[in-house]
């Protein structure tokens, strides 16, 4: 017999269909709701409602996404800034190519950014294909730069009217740029990673999507002009539990002069009391000593700890030099 037949019931006088009893662990699966679709409102208003009323339960943080300054008319006063980022095929200054850079011009006055004046944007073909790591990492591929080719003299324009450049990681971006460009020498140069003591503000490290997120704020990650707007906001944007702004912070540590201390002939046994004191070795081959190295503030003090618990001779002439914005981050130094 089919699982389903027509069976007579002697007290109605129709037939009624038959149904082989269903088991039930299988009719109970079956009748789990299926979940509703979520069709999300449309208008930025009722969205940012809803965001605001799970913030306020204290159970979640909502990270909004960066949404790009409009670009403004040349400020009348204050000075002018420019950010700036490179796309390269690998991590080695002295030979590895842009493939990308972006710049965003600004105008500040009294340390706060008043206005976007214009973005400067471009791809160059590097001499070989591109290593499929460095794809995965940037997103540019060997289509995106073909036949392209950065106008120095373009760019040169754009920069040439900033009182400050400003890279999110500027030991690393002002090398490169300097070797392509060499016009970038002459500029002042500041971190945005390491110029601004993020710990002291509460935040456990200076990465530009943990910033934003800190800030309640993320974006579209390693692509040249995306990192240049978010520095601008993390800039723009006042410092937790204080009235001073990003941009503030980071004018104060490059106005301030260094000083660059090398322990050359340190001991070999005291290398690990170097490295807790915040020295960095450096291999001697591009040009500088091979030694132990720091930057300071106050170099007096710095020379009388090495003479004394490094050297043990007070009358060591000990070398140093002093670091202005103009020629931090440099191979010049």
């Amino acid at each position: 017999m089919s699982r389903t037949a027509m069976y007579k019931s002697p007290n109605l006088p129709f037939g009624l269909p038959w149904r082989q009893p269903a088991n039930p662990l299988v009719e109970v699966a079956t009748q789990v709701p299926s979940q509703p679709e979520i069709v999300p409102p449309e208008d930025t208003e009722t969205l940012e409602t809803m965001a605001r009323v799970l913030e306020v339960t204290g159970n979640y943080k909502i990270l909004r996404r960066l949404v790009p300054r409009s670009v403004e008319p040349r400020p009348t006063a204050g000075r002018i800034g420019l950010i700036i980022d490179l796309e390269t095929t690998g991590l080695d200054t002295t030979r590895n190519e842009v493939m990308e850079i972006a710049a965003i011009k600004f105008g500040y006055a009294d340390d706060r950014i008043t206005s976007i004046i214009g973005t400067f944007q471009g791809f160059q073909q590097p001499s070989a294909p591109i290593d499929p790591a460095i794809t995965a990492l940037t997103g540019i591929t060997d289509a995106m730069v073909e036949g392209h080719h950065i106008d120095s003299a373009s760019l040169e324009q754009f920069v040439s009217d900033t009182h400050i450049i400003i890279a999110h990681n500027a030991g690393f971006d002002r090398k490169v740029a300097e070797r392509h460009w060499p016009f970038f020498a002459n500029c002042h140069w500041a971190c945005s990673a390491t110029g601004i003591d993020w710990k002291a503000h509460g935040l456990s490290g200076a990465r530009l999507a943990y910033l934003l997120s800190e800030y309640g704020l993320f974006h579209d990650a390693h692509r040249a002009l995306d990192d240049c707007r978010a520095v601008l906001e993390i800039l723009a944007l006042d410092l937790p539990g204080t009235e001073l702004s990003g941009l503030a912070a980071l004018l104060d540590r490059a106005r301030r002069p260094q000083h660059r201390v090398w322990a050359d002939g340190a001991p070999f046994a005291l290398k690990d009391t170097l490295k807790q004191r915040g020295y960095r070795w450096n291999d001697g081959t591009d040009g500088r000593p091979k030694a132990w190295y720091v930057d300071v503030d106050a170099v007096d003090a710095e020379l009388d700890y090495l003479r004394k618990e490094i050297y043990r001779r007070d009358d060591l002439d000990i070398a140093w030099r002093t670091i202005t914005s103009l020629d931090r981050f440099s191979t010049r130094i």
